[in-house]
């Protein structure tokens, strides 16, 4: 039988994390209520760096079981620099989800909305519309099941690439590029890499090349992670899908939302080929939690990309519409002076702006 009724595990977080998704929670059950046809229960679980300051753990172990047992889960933001694990870093459960539901593939859409102030100049940034494919579980961030060594002396990290996962990968973005295509896109997928100096890479490049052959209507494209820095304030409207590893992800996708004008405008889904974990790309800022002026709009977006893939997951066309009409009242929201958020010089808030979405939804 059909599941059409969806359990979400909900973890709000630290700081501006709570605010964001009560005013995402808002909009997916105006959606819901509005397309139809399926149901979320949102289950609500603590978690971050406030729980582990009351209870010397990040996150209870029966709540952390909690996202592998719900059909998605949907995080706000977690951490705050103030508060640390001994080791020096900063409160980061969520990270362990990606290694124990095997949230291999990070999307991460670049996209230009209307009204939207970027620090480009060209008109042709108008057309910046790419996105970016993270590996999650492995890379430099490999060293944090055990790669790290510390001394005195000296430091180092560990770098893990293995086949399984990277073919996994690698399907993922080229299917994504599929879609794309099918929708207007350029049907491109380019292979980000570091494969000139180092053997790891050329690795990666290489079953980047042998999973290509299995999508002959996709073209394949390369470059070294240096030269897409430069192309990424350069000419960013010349890219449709970019894969890449774990920490080279985590530096261009932040670089991404910079040129299209806002950590608040990143979205982002971390997806296994059994579970999906749907947050914005920001942190907590705990610098203006509490006042109601952040920008929600990366949390709006990342439950709709939640919709979208639960939708396409279990075959459940009403949250793939849910999830579109979403998306099209953001847009509308930017292009019609609605949203215009703080931190572009606006004067709408976290609460106005899920409004002015719900209200754009006919």
């Amino acid at each position: 039988m059909q599941n059409t009724n969806f359990t979400i595990a909900v973890y709000p977080g630290d700081g501006i994390g709570i605010e964001i998704m009560a005013t995402a929670e808002a909009v997916l059950k105006a959606a819901q209520s509005k397309v139809g046809g399926f149901s979320l229960s949102l289950d609500t679980y603590s978690a971050g760096a406030a729980h582990y300051q009351k209870y010397k753990e990040d996150i209870a172990a029966a709540d952390f079981n909690a996202g592998g047992d719900a059909d998605a889960i949907l995080l706000g933001a977690m951490g705050l620099p103030s508060v640390r694990y001994p080791d020096g870093t900063e409160i980061a459960p969520h990270l362990r989800m990606r290694t124990a539901y095997e949230l291999y593939a990070g999307l991460r859409p670049v996209k230009t909305f209307a009204n939207a102030p970027g620090p480009l100049g060209s008109p042709r940034a108008a057309d910046i519309d790419m996105i970016i494919v993270r590996e999650s579980t492995e890379g430099l961030f490999a060293s944090l099941n055990g790669g790290s060594r510390v001394t005195e002396t000296e430091a180092s990290e560990t770098m893990t690439l293995t086949r399984s996962v990277c073919e996994r990968l690698f399907d993922q973005s080229f299917r994504l590029a599929q879609a794309r295509k099918a929708k207007g896109g350029k049907g491109e997928v380019t292979c980000v890499d570091k494969s000139n100096v180092f053997p790891a890479f050329a690795f990666f490049r290489r079953i980047f090349d042998e999973r290509a052959e299995a999508f002959p209507n996709i073209a394949r494209r390369y470059s070294y992670v240096d030269a897409m820095a430069l192309d990424m304030v350069r000419k960013p409207w010349d890219f449709d899908v970019l894969v890449m590893e774990n920490m080279f992800g985590d530096i261009i996708s932040d670089l991404g939302a910079g040129i299209v004008g806002s950590m608040g405008l990143a979205p982002c889904a971390e997806l296994g080929d059994r579970h999906g974990l749907f947050q914005p790309a920001h942190g907590s800022a705990p610098d203006i939690a509490g006042q109601g002026v952040a920008n929600p709009t990366a949390m709006i977006l990342s439950a709709a990309m939640m919709l979208d893939w639960l939708g396409r997951q279990h075959d459940v066309p009403q949250c793939v519409e849910a999830a579109s009409l979403i998306e099209a009242a953001v847009s509308q929201g930017f292009a019609d002076g609605a949203i215009r958020p703080h931190e572009f010089g606006g004067n709408t808030g976290t609460v106005e702006i899920g409004e002015a979405v719900v209200a754009r939804m006919g």
